[in-house]
């Protein structure tokens, strides 16, 4: 089972015209990478399991390339062309294995929460596994029968949560949880990486409504 903690660093908010878009390595046979944006580098030597903090973009059509790290635009296996609306947040993740390797983009839901409430984003992009369900540790389902390349969203008020995922409909715990505290007014993701054998929890934090965010750096047990 594989656990993770927190380390908090700072996002930029976006402006009039502007989206914001953050760039997550989801592909696990995937080398370190570089992501360009229109044809320029905007992320260097981005290892898998790494997810950038929001970056400023222009909003419009924009074409995204991801390339090994070194090499040059040119030589991208992921290119893309992605409408982004202005004031919109949004989550680009390099996902699947490195032979059919793409580019996965979710809407992120930046806006306030009910008071006394966190906002949770489930996002499966582990390659090989089954769909799965996220769990209280009783059993209580949140989540239900998340697939590959799916995300799904709920708000729960704050407090602390033995949260647990396995495969739907199965009792096997694949990623632990336990003892998550989620503050009021922050945006929690869950990125579930990695092949089905070494299935990995990365997350991230944003505080909702001004976009100051927070990337986790993972560790497993």
């Amino acid at each position: 089972m594989l656990m993770g903690m927190v380390a908090f660093v700072p996002a930029a908010a976006a402006q009039d015209g502007t989206a914001q878009v953050r760039v997550v390595h989801a592909s696990p046979d995937a080398p370190a990478v570089d992501v360009y944006v229109d044809g320029s580098a905007v992320l260097t030597n981005v290892s898998f399991f790494a997810a950038s903090g929001y970056l400023e973009v222009p909003a419009g059509e924009r074409r995204i390339q991801v390339a090994p790290a070194g090499t040059s635009a040119d030589q991208a296996v992921i290119d893309a062309t992605v409408n982004l609306n202005a004031g919109q947040a949004y989550t680009v993740a390099a996902t699947g294995l490195l032979e059919n390797i793409g580019a996965t983009v979710f809407e992120d839901n930046l806006s306030p929460a009910a008071a006394g409430e966190a906002r949770v984003d489930v996002v499966h992009l582990s390659p090989d596994a089954p769909a799965v369900d996220v769990k209280l540790a009783d059993g209580t389902i949140l989540i239900e029968n998340l697939a590959f390349g799916e995300g799904a969203t709920i708000d729960v008020p704050a407090g602390t949560y033995d949260l647990i995922v396995t495969p739907t409909g199965a009792a096997d715990v694949v990623i632990d949880l336990s003892g998550t505290t989620l503050e009021a007014g922050i945006l929690y993701t869950v990125f579930a990486t990695n092949v089905v054998a070494n299935i990995t929890p990365q997350l991230t934090a944003v505080t909702i409504g001004n976009a100051e965010a927070a990337q986790e750096e993972p560790t497993a047990e």
